[in-house]
């Protein structure tokens, strides 16, 4: 696709694009979503590297969703399934979408896992042949879960020596240590869309998976699609979802590379607009304006989708981004107001929710955060949630 010059666009300007980012990603309080299904539907996937994070993004746009609610969709309805995709991340997808999922994003993830592991095993002096001891560690885990209930991974371990072995990594660094290689097996089994995680041991705040076949879980193989198919289809429900973006934000969404996302434009019926001098795309039968709404505060947990959604952020960061990313671009807890990032939160030693600005929004603004941190601190019930990639606004805290 030819870029449309920007001064042929159509503008549209932060406003309408907070006006759709409220109503979209059900964050305004008229646009809640129906279920934990419907919520992430909504937003694609919610973002499931923190545990955590998928609970409290489903809780932030569903009244009165409860820590079961999600529970029952991924673990009894199964309309949710977790699974390894953009950018060699974690996400919670509806399983509808799989199959576009798993052939536009996880098997270019799978294909770099796969050959980065036999590379390693091979360097480290662990198997001569790597990809002869992958391919049969992978049959040997394939069997043990054929006809069988989910699996943890030390069970597996227990019962395939293949899985057993670890190398060095950093050696000579602080942060060096030994890595084992059978996480490293599920792992590009995962990605391939062979195995998917399923059950979960420890409790919602915490990653304890026991796998399953994909088949075994979801009552039927994933459907094989092209690169294409898969990555108009994530394109497409993206610019639905997050649009207008610019293709750099395609890019670094989908964790592919230009000429694909270009291919997968020029496949899909979208139109250009301008975002204050970028050019932006839209699908060309939603390019309607959303009306305002009323303003709105939301608390929004670390990764959490609609943070993490666009590269281009400054129409809703602002100048907070060192507050509130690291350094590796993992956003901690945000405060929204809006329809822009304002602030940051954290638990507190007793648990309670205690909201950071970092601009004057008002007295508005002020008491409907104070609302939302009661209402996250009593939906907590006293549980602690530690996220794995604390913002250094949290870390400068008294």
């Amino acid at each position: 696709m030819t870029p449309v010059p920007t001064d042929h666009a159509t503008p549209f300007d932060q406003a309408q694009r907070r006006a759709r980012l409220a109503r979209r990603h059900r964050l305004a309080p008229e646009a809640r979503a129906e279920s934990v299904t419907e919520a992430a539907t909504s937003l694609v996937c919610l973002h499931g590297t923190d545990p955590a994070t998928i609970f409290l993004s489903a809780r932030a746009r569903v009244d009165d969703m409860m820590v079961a609610d999600l529970e029952r969709a991924l673990y009894e309805e199964r309309s949710l399934v977790k699974h390894l995709a953009m950018r060699r991340t974690l996400f919670v997808f509806p399983s509808e979408s799989l199959p576009f999922v798993q052939a536009g994003a996880s098997n270019r993830v799978a294909d770099t896992e796969r050959r980065r592991l036999i590379r390693e095993v091979e360097k480290a002096g662990l198997f001569e042949d790597g990809a002869g001891w992958l391919g049969a560690a992978e049959d040997a885990v394939l069997d043990a879960l054929e006809g069988s209930a989910p699996m943890a991974y030390t069970s597996l371990r227990d019962q395939i020596p293949l899985l057993k072995g670890s190398m060095t990594y950093g050696e000579g660094r602080s942060w060096g240590g030994q890595v084992s290689v059978g996480p490293r097996v599920l792992t590009v089994l995962s990605a391939e869309g062979r195995i998917v995680r399923a059950t979960n041991d420890g409790p919602w705040r915490a990653s304890r998976n026991r796998w399953a076949t994909s088949e075994s879980w979801l009552g039927m193989p994933i459907d094989r699609r092209t690169e294409t198919e898969g990555a108009s289809w994530l394109i497409e429900a993206w610019l639905r979802a997050f649009g207008p973006g610019t293709e750099a934000d395609l890019k670094w969404w989908l964790g592919s590379t230009v000429s694909i996302v270009r291919k997968a434009l020029s496949e899909l019926d979208v139109v250009a607009v301008d975002l204050e001098g970028q050019t932006g795309y839209l699908m060309a039968d939603d390019q309607e304006h959303d009306d305002p709404v009323e303003p709105w505060a939301a608390l929004l947990p670390a990764l959490d989708p609609t943070t993490m959604g666009w590269r281009d952020r400054d129409w809703y960061l602002g100048p907070h981004k060192d507050l509130l990313f690291d350094t590796s671009g993992n956003a901690g807890p945000t405060a929204w107001w809006d329809g822009r990032i304002v602030g940051g939160w954290w638990q507190d030693e007793a648990g309670q929710v205690v909201v950071h600005l970092l601009e004057d929004v008002g007295a508005e603004a002020r008491c409907a955060f104070d609302d939302e941190a009661a209402k996250l601190t009593a939906w907590l019930e006293g549980e602690k949630v530690l996220p794995r990639f604390p913002s250094p606004l949290a870390k400068l805290r008294a």
